[in-house]
């Protein structure tokens, strides 16, 4: 699968520990916002990612939310929990997440870019030489783009062995 295989891959954002970020030899962590921190639309994340973020913070870790959802989202949201941002990303294109490496001031080698999506976060963390955690997606989603690229992702996920909610990931 290659360009579009995670490094990682896991449930949910809360299941990423400090540790497993350290073994990765992680300095700092792009976050997706959609299906990674809150339901699509959502302005309150889900259950554990404030306290999740403040640990990594406390942890060390740096942190940017990077998402293609317009400012209008993502910055209020950023806000909320204590994050800068960076919106209008363009995955997979590597601009958004050069953006924000540029605001953590760190080496594409040492940040992780976290998500849900395969050909957005995933395809462009690799394309920008980042490495990947690849989520499960937490919630039901119901535009057409996302339904077609959630149907491209079938194949993909079943290679990896990584087939829906619900189910358990293991490191690769």
């Amino acid at each position: 699968m290659g360009i579009l295989s995670p490094t990682v891959a896991m449930q949910k954002v809360t299941d990423i520990t400090p540790e497993l970020l350290r073994r990765m030899n992680i300095d700092a962590v792009l976050l997706d916002v959609d299906n990674t921190l809150a339901p699509p639309t959502e302005k309150k994340p889900y259950e554990g990612v404030v306290e999740w973020i403040e640990e990594m913070r406390k942890e060390g870790f740096a942190i940017v939310i990077c998402s293609n959802n317009f400012n209008s989202r993502i910055k209020p949201f950023s806000d909320s929990v204590g994050l800068d941002c960076v919106a209008m990303s363009l995955k997979p294109f590597p601009f958004g997440f050069n953006r924000a490496k540029k605001k953590l001031k760190e080496k594409p080698k040492n940040v992780v870019v976290i998500g849900d999506q395969i050909y957005t976060d995933i395809l462009g963390a690799n394309l920008a030489g980042m490495k990947s955690i690849l989520l499960v997606p937490q919630s039901e989603e119901h535009g057409l783009s996302i339904k077609i690229r959630r149907s491209m992702e079938k194949n993909v996920r079943k290679k990896l062995k990584i087939l829906k909610r619900g189910e358990n990931y293991v490191d690769k």
